[in-house]
Order: C-alpha cells, then sequence, then structure tokens
C-alpha cells in the first residue's frame, strides 16, 4: 500500500501502483491482457503461490499469468503495472480508456481521487 494522488492504493514489491484490467472476469483463473496489451501493462510477478502482502485487506491469490509465471490477484483480479508510469507514486495509467483502474486496499477499484 502506498499513499497517491488518489489516497491509498495497492503497489507492487517495488512500490509501483497496481492497475486492474475491467474486461477481466475476477476469479476466472486467467488474464485477457496479452500481446501488445502485457507489453504495456506488464503483470505483477507473484514470485511465489503465497504472495507477501501489508496492507491489502481484499482476497490475496495468484493465477498462471500469460507469460507463464505466476501473478498477483487481489479479490480474483490479476493485478498489473503500467509501463509509463517510470516512479513509485504514479498513476499515468489510471482510468486510461476507461476500463484501467487503481486499487483500494479492499480490492475495490478507485474511479476517482474521491476514494
Amino acid at each position: 500500500m502506498a499513499d497517491s494522488s488518489l489516497g491509498q492504493i495497492v503497489v507492487d514489491g517495488k512500490g509501483m501502483t497496481a492497475y486492474i484490467f475491467d474486461q477481466d472476469k475476477p476469479g476466472s483463473g486467467k488474464s485477457v491482457c496479452t500481446g501488445d496489451c502485457a507489453t504495456a501493462w506488464p503483470a505483477i510477478d507473484a514470485g511465489s503461490a503465497t504472495p507477501t502482502v501489508t496492507g491489502v485487506t481484499g482476497k490475496v491469490g495468484t493465477i498462471t499469468g500469460t507469460d507463464g509465471d505466476l501473478q498477483v490477484t487481489v479479490n480474483g483480479y490479476p493485478l498489473y503495472t503500467f509501463a509509463q508510469d517510470t516512479a513509485p507514486g504514479d498513476v499515468k495509467g489510471q482510468g486510461l480508456k476507461d476500463v484501467w483502474h487503481v486499487m483500494a486496499a479492499d480490492g475495490t477499484e478507485v474511479k476517482d481521487a474521491a476514494k
């Protein structure tokens, strides 16, 4: 978890903003972000089947990502970073094409700064 211009949001182990993709179906066990999408929105690697997280109150899990590695999920949503975010705290992907959003600690998507 980290403070951002959108409030407290989920971040990866390097402090980079975590995003969810509205076209993913939570709990489906798969990501629909492939090809160019996966290049622009890299999956957050779990490192293990039981990733260590701090501050996240949503249900943390993993799926096998499109690259074959374990990808972190929260409340069944696969998590991604955004290639154009270059530093911790960047939220350049927020609201992009109205399908990419940051995630709050409880696993809900943050649609605006009011969250």
